[in-house]
């Protein structure tokens, strides 16, 4: 299975988040699963890399051009993939993943969760989405979508097309019993 983990570029970060996305990386070749991931060498993007190369497992890495500078992707063994744009490395990502889950990270960790939540809630994809919630980072979020739909700006059903774990064992497992609904538009 393709498993794209959305993740922080930084490394300024507490090690413990990179400690867990290394742990996942690794349990996610163990089990004969393919990261699909913005193919970044640094923060937690390149923690799951180095995870699943640990176990020798395959990585498809999708970049925009314009990232291929030094210091910036993953220097590893891994299937290269170029785009143009942003837009067009998500696009890759999304048709190249049967899963995703969302490790914590910036704005372009929320921008890539909130695309692929939204094309599930219009029944353009019914893949798995899972927040990964290392150290309660996603608490706050997690607060806000729920206060997003109490005060009637979504429905409460987008909070439940996705899950919020926080145990790399439990997310493989969960994501690997997952069936896919196909062309359910959810209530928004």
């Amino acid at each position: 299975m393709n498993i794209c983990v959305y993740g922080a570029s930084s490394n300024d970060i507490d090690k413990s988040y990179i400690y867990a996305v290394e742990q996942l990386g690794a349990l996610m070749a163990e089990r004969k699963h393919t990261l699909v991931f913005g193919a970044g060498g640094q923060g937690l993007m390149g923690a799951v890399a180095r995870g699943v190369s640990s176990k020798n497992g395959h990585i498809i890495g999708v970049t925009p051009s314009f990232f291929d500078v030094d210091g910036i992707l993953y220097e590893g063994d891994m299937e290269l993939i170029k785009t143009n744009t942003m837009r067009e490395r998500k696009q890759i990502m999304e048709d190249n993943s049967d899963a995703f889950i969302m490790v914590p990270g910036g704005v372009g960790t929320y921008e890539e969760f909130f695309e692929i939540l939204t094309l599930k809630q219009l029944g353009r994809h019914g893949k798995a989405i899972v927040i990964f919630n290392i150290n309660g980072f996603f608490n706050e979020l997690l607060n806000m979508m729920k206060e997003t739909a109490d005060q009637g700006f979504m429905s409460s059903a987008t909070n439940e097309i996705y899950i919020v774990m926080n145990n790399a064992t439990e997310i493989l497992d969960y994501i690997e019993k997952y069936t896919p609904e196909i062309g359910k538009v959810f209530k928004f």
